[in-house]
């Protein structure tokens, strides 16, 4: 009767143990995993430093480029101040030319490059776009003033030949003295490291002679015929972006859209001497009374500007196409004050390009030598070529000065000489850029 209280704790003792080795096997299940989301942690933790590690390495070498960068614009940079070459740089190595660049620069942060350079060399200014742009937040006021003048001789035969080398009509024989001088005061402002806008108002003096026999008369007496002009001319507005970001040995690329008024007046507004028409009239000069001081058409002008940098000289040159928007229903004031009608008048387009290299001579004082053509199209009336009308070709070689006189203020001189008879036989241009 005593058996079954044995095996009742006989059984509870088995249960107990059961009970306790399920505990401990939970127990133990559960160190287990506390030690694998440890593990796991700290493998979460070495794979973020190295991605960090990978990462400060990356920026190192990104510092170490911009380094480079920097060190090769100081060097040429050096070698324009000096005029010569980094040859003095190339004989020692490239490690201790960086320190002593580096050391000679303010000091910085370590790991951190100096800004690098963006903006293109300056050079002396011979061409009308500048290439360099004016830094952000800067304002550039540049007063200027142009002389320049052309002479052209014109023969006409107004007769017929018997035989060769014999005429019988009359000659007409013409030379045209023109003389002109345009002060004009231009505004840049630089927007951001890239953009720049420029506002440029001219004010012309024009004057010019006609030297002729008068024709239908027996004349030995040369007669002058003088006019002259003066007033605002056409108002310009330009605008600048620098396209990339080149160095020493590439290229900088400028890209750049002028708009030009019609703000002067114009050929068709001054009065022109014909007693009643100039078409099939000849008892008139057929020439203005008053010479004019814009073109009377407004134009827009897109072009590219380059610069490319190698030591020691920067080269440079643009390309641009002038677009002149036609006008409709253009009347001519003639003697008299009739209005002679002319119907539409569509002034050729005008394709440019220039090309030139600069050289500085010291850290103050830079020369530049370059060229200038532009191919003039035919000018057209209501639709056909008008009488006369021809392509013109205007070349034009320059050379320029430039002196910095101090931070703000640089003094800059140009000359041009025509290569073609169309072409103004001299252009002398003086500028006073000033940086506020």
């Amino acid at each position: 009767m005593n058996t079954h209280p044995a095996r009742i704790s006989i059984l509870a003792a088995c249960l107990g143990a059961a009970f306790a080795g399920a505990g401990g096997a939970a127990h133990a299940q559960q160190a287990s995993d506390t030690r694998l989301d440890a593990l796991q942690q700290q493998i979460d933790a070495q794979t973020l430093k190295l991605e960090q590690m990978r990462q400060a390495l990356s920026d190192q070498e990104s510092s170490v480029a911009e380094l480079q960068r920097a060190l090769n614009e100081e060097r040429l940079a050096g070698a324009r101040a000096r005029g010569g070459t980094i040859s003095a740089y190339q004989d020692m190595p490239a490690q201790t030319a960086a320190q002593e660049r580096i050391e000679q620069q303010p000091s910085q942060p370590v790991g951190r490059a100096p800004e690098p350079e963006t903006r293109p060399p300056e050079v002396a200014q011979i061409f009308d776009q500048p290439g360099v742009l004016t830094p952000s937040g800067k304002f550039v006021l540049e007063p200027s003033l142009q002389f320049g003048y052309w002479a052209n001789d014109r023969v006409a035969l107004v007769g017929y030949t018997v035989i060769p080398a014999i005429l019988i009509g009359l000659i007409d024989v013409r030379q045209v003295k023109t003389t002109t001088a345009t002060a004009a005061l231009t505004g840049r402002y630089g927007i951001g490291k890239r953009f720049e806008l420029e506002a440029k108002v001219p004010y012309v003096y024009i004057d010019g002679d006609t030297i002729s026999r008068e024709i239908f008369t027996g004349s030995a007496v040369d007669r002058v015929f003088n006019a002259s002009g003066h007033g605002m001319g056409d108002v310009e507005v330009t605008a600048r972006y620098q396209l990339n970001q080149g160095g020493m040995d590439k290229a900088f690329w400028v890209g750049w859209l002028r708009y030009k008024s019609r703000t002067g007046r114009d050929l068709f507004e001054v009065t022109t001497d014909c007693v009643t028409r100039c078409v099939g009239n000849a008892t008139g000069t057929g020439l203005p009374l008053e010479l004019p001081t814009g073109t009377g058409f407004e134009a827009l002008q897109p072009g590219v500007t380059w610069l490319y940098p190698t030591d020691p000289v920067v080269f440079f040159g643009s390309f641009s196409y002038l677009h002149n928007f036609p006008r409709k229903n253009v009347t001519r004031r003639v003697l008299g004050g009739v209005e002679e009608p002319l119907g539409e008048i569509d002034v050729g387009d005008i394709f440019g390009f220039n090309v030139g290299m600069g050289l500085a001579l010291n850290e103050k004082a830079s020369i530049s030598l370059g060229y200038d053509q532009s191919v003039i199209g035919k000018t057209q009336q209501n639709g056909q070529d008008a009488p006369g009308a021809v392509r013109i070709v205007l070349g034009t070689l320059l050379i320029g000065a430039s002196y910095r006189y101090n931070e703000r203020t640089t003094l800059n001189l140009s000359l041009g000489v025509g290569v073609t008879r169309d072409t103004p036989d001299l252009t002398l241009t003086a500028r006073l850029p000033t940086s506020y």
